[in-house]
């Protein structure tokens, strides 16, 4: 929920995918040195949660409680783009099965296609395998998928010779992950590994609109704002369409975690988000006819970060304010051996310098650039490295000492 937080992500094979907004314009001012004495404790003061690029989620409730539509929030929060339409379907890797076979709960007219082949068959409704409670898919040898079913036991039904897909004609499935079990529309994919350094992995292919039920309650709290509701619809529908168009890995296009949007499937379903899904069936922001990067995040602080893509810009938000949001500013303190225990190699921390910043809104904006100085090295970190390795709510900041 006002999730989105984070843009890049070690891919499964290896690579870094990185998708987040490069920021342009001239850095503002680097700040003077904060000295850290042993010992002593940094105060960090912020606001915002998270990127600020797009639409801020407690801005998008402000502005609908405010009286404007969803247009209007939406024209706001991506200037420059226009009203779109996509379909198709998308495929969502399911992280928390990574390296973990593919296994279903036993559902009436439940089908096993072969990847490599095309062909799908029915499971059996007769003899032990009709006993069965769930069903597996697993690795098998020179790129093959083991499709093996439960019942005191799990028997091997049959090999098939790529990579394999659960269908139901009848249901939509059921996923053991761990303790637990989430419901998915589509179907859901098991995939070998590419390369030595990449691991199996569970993939959900299911219509865009159905993979939405699944994102927006998690990502904007379902009892927000009709307008607020349906603005994020849009939005996570065309990031969705941003990030098929972008993909680079052929399994799939998305995460179902910050790396993209967190989603949970059709067990994430609520009546008021299904409605906002509806009312806004297919729409996309575009610019220059191809779908907008559309991305939110939890708040802005007030101010939306600059960056890269014409329409996302930097400006202030009326909308994002003290009065809708907790996030607006806050401070934590973090003792300087936190600092030197997350960076090693800088030994202990001496001085902290802000070397550049993005300079829209107070204290010259978010943190592009820092340098950590440190008795045995000094360690050069961009904002956002800074920010995900303390643990901070976003890169706009400011430095101080406690005391």
């Amino acid at each position: 929920m006002l999730s989105h937080l984070v843009r890049t992500r070690a891919a499964l094979s290896g690579v870094l995918v990185a998708t987040a907004c490069v920021l342009v314009g001239p850095p503002a001012v680097a700040d003077v040195g904060l000295t850290v004495p042993r010992g002593g404790t940094v105060v960090i003061h912020g606001r915002g949660f998270g990127h600020g690029h797009g639409m801020s989620q407690y801005g998008a409730q402000g502005a609908a409680e405010q009286g404007l539509s969803t247009r209007q929030i939406l024209a706001f929060y991506y200037p420059h783009t226009r009203t779109g339409h996509v379909g198709g379907s998308v495929k969502v890797v399911i992280t928390e099965n990574i390296g973990d076979p593919t296994v279903v709960v036993s559902r009436p007219g439940l089908q096993v296609r072969d990847l490599a082949t095309g062909r799908t068959v029915k499971v059996p409704t007769a003899g032990s395998a009709a006993k069965a409670t769930r069903w597996r898919m697993s690795g098998a040898a020179h790129g093959g998928t083991k499709v093996s079913y439960r019942t005191d036991r799990w028997h091997l039904w049959r090999t098939l010779k790529g990579n394999g897909e659960f269908r139901s004609s009848k249901a939509h499935l059921t996923l053991v992950l761990g303790h637990h079990r989430v419901t998915y529309a589509g179907t859901l994919r098991a995939m070998a590994k590419v390369s030595r350094t990449t691991h199996r992995i569970t993939v959900n292919r299911v219509p865009m609109e159905q993979y939405l039920r699944g994102v927006v309650p998690r990502e904007m709290p379902a009892s927000w704002r009709p307008a607020a509701l349906r603005a994020q619809a849009v939005a996570a529908r065309g990031f969705a369409a941003f990030e098929v168009r972008s993909a680079t890995d052929p399994r799939f296009n998305l995460y179902d975690d910050t790396s993209s949007q967190v989603y949970g499937g059709l067990s994430s379903a609520v009546a008021s988000t299904d409605k906002a899904i509806s009312a806004t069936a297919g729409q996309v922001r575009t610019y220059q006819g191809l779908p907008a990067f559309t991305q939110f995040s939890a708040s802005n602080g007030g101010e939306l970060a600059p960056s890269d893509h014409p329409y996302l810009v930097g400006k202030r938000d009326p909308y994002d304010t003290k009065a809708i949001d907790p996030y607006t500013s806050w401070s934590v303190e973090v003792a300087a051996t936190k600092i030197d225990h997350t960076w090693p190699a800088l030994g202990r921390v001496t001085s902290i310098e802000v070397t550049s910043r993005d300079g829209k809104g107070r204290w010259g904006g978010r943190v592009l650039a820092l340098t950590l100085h440190g008795t045995k090295a000094d360690i050069d970190l961009t904002g956002e490295k800074f920010r995900s390795g303390l643990g901070l709510r976003s890169t706009w900041i400011d430095l101080s000492i406690a005391g």
